[in-house]
């Protein structure tokens, strides 16, 4: 499991599957939330590959995104 965040953009990734190929991800579910929103990106056969939070110095714990690669530096 890979998490990156990135500050710029208040958003993190929870990747759940191993590197993917572009375009692996071909269905999104969005979920509203009181700080932002939470995508569930899905494969074709269904699998959830990754978690997006928007709004996620609002949504996750500040150590877990302590934790995460920062990608905006």
């Amino acid at each position: 499991m890979r998490t990156t965040f990135d500050a710029e953009v208040d958003a993190a990734y929870i990747s759940l599957a191993p590197e993917t190929a572009s375009g692996r991800s071909v269905r999104n579910v969005e979920v509203e939330s009181t700080g932002g929103s939470v995508v569930l990106d899905f494969d074709a056969e269904g699998v959830l590959l990754g978690v997006e939070v928007l709004g996620a110095t609002k949504t996750l714990d500040r150590e877990f995104l302590d934790a995460a690669e920062r990608i905006d530096e």
